[in-house]
């Protein structure tokens, strides 16, 4: 392979080495393995669903955390456009028809007056029709409305992140999606007076969320009586990947390397960047009106509750292993936690010599946690909760997707079919060692975890690599616990009409 000065300057630019690149492209040719399941992870089998007084006593363990001057922040990637919500009206402003024809056009326009948006939409309408939105409407100038929702004359959501869209009404105010993450916030992350969040934004919207936060970070918090600590980060260029073309060479046009975005496995090195005790991971469109916030709550602070009991039971073990004074029973209390509260498994741990399993309890005691929240199963694609094998033979709990799963396999296939609880992004993690180092989360990523999409461009073919996902591959060698929450904890906004439903009117 050769690498042209240009291809050299390129890579400097974005800061990926010569063997990072040469890495990529090997990545093309060789593929990645599917991961080998041991079953799919169910109550009583990998995922918690805690009793009521369970529930309780975590709610209060971390209440008490939270007034100890731990460090908590709040982390939401924000960075995606929000385009793929508004695909069926972009294919209404291109079709032949002028009229509202499919039940995703009609419902959008019977119900238009319900969005938060509404209102603002009926003044741009105003402003560059001379008429209000049921005006055009009645007028039948159906494309005019949404032309001024999408477009950069008007409102421009075709091009805007879902953080920054009116999300909900209020009785005197709407909020957009990242507002309700400033409220969330305030009710479950709290240290003392202080809340801190972190949006990872897009570089063309950085400017558009500050503005956001300067003109609202005052309303909330006159609200809750607290003070903001908002931050912003950007994709790091040295996690794109390169692009490769049918033979599994560099993509090039008009001779120069084309690189993508890696994915939202990226983020680890965002995450990496945080300096908190505890951080909340939780995707910016799954939030709710303030009358439905209530199981949300109770449900984050379950599981940092649950989060920070285990830790501090893994803290306890480490500082005594690092002591050398305990006794076979304590070293065998530590193998029943390793095995039944974080749900790792050693085959070999029978055979193992004194020195050896106490090096490997350390291992695995001492690394990155999380707790992640599982909603039962619906229907909705993407991944789940599953028993897996890893790379140093150990099995252990881990986020899926089916690209991951060998769908040949019949065994393994009815596995992943038969999975009840689905991934919903509802994350706690913990991300200092027992001493407050903060662990280099890099380094807990496992790269045979990333995936090969077939793409095109300009009418030739592309092959897109991703990096491993942040809540999958990426955090393949941390801690985790799964926890049953309820469905109503989920409610993500995929298409604008799901603004429409009852959860968020």
């Amino acid at each position: 392979m050769v690498i042209s000065k240009a291809d050299q300057a390129l890579l400097n630019k974005k800061g990926i080495s010569v063997e990072q690149f040469a890495e990529q492209l090997k990545s093309f040719k060789t593929g990645f393995p599917y991961l080998k399941i041991d079953a799919a992870a169910t109550v009583g089998k990998g995922v918690l669903a805690p009793s009521a007084e369970e529930i309780t006593a975590c709610l209060q363990v971390w209440d008490d955390y939270c007034k100890e001057g731990n460090s908590i922040v709040k982390f939401v990637p924000a960075s995606g456009a929000a385009s793929r919500m508004f695909k069926d009206l972009f294919a209404f402003l291109s079709a032949e028809y002028d009229a509202p024809e499919t039940n995703f056009e009609k419902n959008f326009f019977a119900n238009i007056d319900k969005f938060a948006f509404y209102g603002e939409l009926d003044e741009i309408c105003s402003k560059n029709n001379s008429a209000s939105v049921k005006e055009l409407i009645a007028a039948g100038n159906y494309k005019a409305v949404v032309f001024n929702l999408l477009d950069f004359t008007g409102m421009n959501y075709g091009s805007l992140p879902k953080g920054l869209l009116k999300f909900h009404s209020y009785e005197d105010d709407v909020r957009t999606a990242a507002e309700e993450h400033f409220v969330e916030g305030a009710m479950y992350a709290a240290m003392g007076s202080k809340v801190r969040l972190h949006f990872t934004v897009s570089p063309n919207h950085k400017a558009l969320f500050e503005a956001l936060v300067a003109e609202r970070k005052p309303v909330y918090e006159k609200m809750f009586g607290i003070e903001y600590e908002i931050s912003f980060s950007e994709q790091k260029q040295s996690t794109d990947t390169v692009a490769a073309d049918a033979q599994n060479e560099p993509f090039r046009e008009n001779g120069a390397l084309v690189f993508r975005p890696g994915g939202h496995g990226a983020l680890i090195e965002n995450l990496n960047d945080i300096d908190a005790d505890v951080i909340f991971i939780k995707n910016i469109d799954n939030v709710v009106p303030d009358r439905l916030k209530a199981d949300t709550v109770t449900y984050k602070k379950l599981l940092a509750g649950i989060l920070v009991g285990l830790q501090k039971k893994a803290f306890g073990y480490l500082q005594l292993i690092d002591s050398g004074k305990y006794t076979h029973e304590q070293v065998q209390e530590m193998i029943h936690f390793v095995q039944q509260s974080l749900m790792c498994r050693n085959l070999d741990i029978k055979d193992m010599e004194d020195c050896e399993l106490v090096l490997y309890l350390r291992k695995k005691l001492n690394r990155p946690m999380r707790v992640c929240g599982m909603v039962k199963n619906v229907g909705e694609p993407g991944g789940g909760p599953f028993l897996a094998y890893n790379p140093d033979n150990t099995v252990s709990l881990q986020i899926l997707e089916s690209s991951q799963i060998d769908m040949n396999n019949a065994e393994a296939k009815a596995m992943f079919e038969n999975g009840t609880h689905f991934n919903p992004v509802d994350l706690v993690c913990a991300v200092k060692n027992y001493k407050g180092e903060k662990f280099d989360l890099p380094s807990y990523v496992d790269k045979n975890t990333g995936f090969i999409s077939h793409k095109s461009k300009n009418g030739r073919e592309l092959k897109a690599m991703e990096l491993p996902g942040l809540w999958n591959g990426a955090m393949s060698d941390w801690s985790t616990v799964f926890v049953e929450v309820p469905l109503i904890t989920f409610n993500p906004v995929k298409t604008v009409n799901d603004l429409l439903r009852d959860v968020h009117q």
